[in-house]
């Protein structure tokens, strides 16, 4: 879809979409925006939720989120995935763009002794793992604009910060109250610790992203720190998965999220990784055609950032949490298909439930790679002759009979 369009379009539906994303926000803004001339205060109580953006790196714009009214068992609503994946996309868009974006501005590198006391509260705001009532004071009316992105789950307008109150004590768990005052802790094993003490993805992001782990503190754009967590974790996982056996048989395991449908096959040999992404046309990014990529990594693991970006690691991640489970490892086939039914970027956390949902479905059990790969084909939409020609792992993978009678 090009901007020609949207002008020429208005809304009418020329791209085929259910719904027009453009719209959808102007009707998300009316909960948020404050309805008397001139006010600039809120009061409600954040999930709890921080926010750095990545402009101007290293000089960015940082602070707390908060949904103006929400109380605490409504706002913990807006950063738990298992909640948000009971709404359909328009309901999770006009949830979450309750939450109000309190900006300030500050260098990276001031997250250990922030002169800028209104990160230090975003900070403390950070250890909580339940909502904590808040109170910010903006320069100016909050601004009407929302935030989307192929990482980050959508998020309501923003405003200059220049006052932050967190009006109750926030309740910190002590793995986390531990690693955060543990200076000489590397981040990398901070989160592998978070992580084995079962707190949630979400809290270690914001942990990290507000500067509050590691030995060299400092704040992380958001969006990166998402994906730095998976990609860590996922490290983690592997290290212990590389020392299991392999499986022994072929399966495969079938579902999704959102129109983001995944099919994933496990093969019993060494651990290996490969997603394929299939945009139809008429969904989010991909406009009136459809587009293919892959990206993939062998038993030793990635060297470089993922041509998929954020939605390689959460992938990944997934398939390495159920892997880790059972105590096998496997080459993991994975083709995540995406419907026109997804209308709107929800961030990269739907690829990571998405997986997990697939998992969670019981697997079918196959004699051969081949026998596997046929049945993956009924269920996805594009033809396989348009996606198997960019798996860069299946050559390789011998079975009872060749992959060439695949075809």
């Amino acid at each position: 879809m090009t901007p020609n369009l949207c002008i020429k379009c208005k809304g009418k539906g020329l791209c085929g979409r259910p719904r027009c994303p453009i719209l959808e926000k102007f009707k998300s803004i009316e909960s948020v925006i404050p309805k008397s001339s001139g006010e600039t205060s809120i009061f409600g109580a954040s999930p709890p939720s921080v926010f750095v953006g990545r402009y101007n790196y290293p000089e960015v714009r940082a602070g707390p989120m908060i949904p103006p009214e929400l109380g605490g068992d409504e706002a913990m609503l807006l950063e738990d995935p298992k909640s948000l994946l009971k709404m359909n996309i328009q309901d999770v868009i006009s949830s979450r763009s309750q939450l109000v974006r309190a900006n300030t501005g500050i260098n990276v590198k001031n997250a250990r002794s922030p002169d800028n006391q209104l990160i230090e509260r975003s900070q403390e705001l950070a250890l909580s793992k339940n909502p904590v009532d808040t109170e910010a004071w903006f320069n100016k009316p909050i601004s009407n604009k929302l935030k989307f992105d192929n990482v980050l789950t959508p998020m309501g307008p923003s405003g200059d910060l220049i006052k932050f109150d967190i009006t109750e004590n926030p309740k910190v768990p002590k793995k986390v109250d531990y690693l955060v005052y543990d200076e000489d802790a590397l981040a990398k094993d901070a989160i592998s610790e978070l992580w084995g003490g079962n707190i949630p993805a979400e809290h270690i992001t914001r942990l990290l992203s507000i500067g509050l782990l590691g030995q060299e503190r400092k704040l992380v754009p958001t969006r990166w720190s998402i994906t730095a967590v998976d990609d860590m974790v996922g490290k983690d996982l592997l290290a212990n998965i590389r020392d299991y056996q392999q499986l022994s048989e072929v399966q495969v395991f079938s579902g999704g999220v959102f129109g983001n449908h995944f099919e994933i096959v496990l093969i019993p040999r060494m651990f290996s990784f490969e997603l394929i992404e299939v945009w139809m046309p008429r969904t989010v990014w991909s406009g009136g055609s459809t587009w293919i990529g892959a990206d993939h990594e062998d038993f030793g693991g990635k060297k470089k950032y993922s041509d998929l970006a954020g939605g390689y690691y959460a992938a990944r991640l997934g398939a390495l949490e159920y892997l880790n489970s059972i105590r096998r490892q496997a080459t993991v086939f994975m083709v995540r298909e995406i419907w026109p039914e997804y209308w709107a970027p929800l961030g990269v956390w739907v690829v990571r439930e998405g997986v997990r949902e697939a998992f969670n479905n019981e697997p079918q059990q196959f004699e051969s790679v081949e026998q596997a790969l046929s049945d993956i084909s009924i269920r996805l939409k594009t033809s396989s002759s348009e996606w198997l020609p960019k798996a860069a792992l299946l050559p390789d993978v011998r079975f009872q009979r060749t992959l060439d009678s695949f075809f």
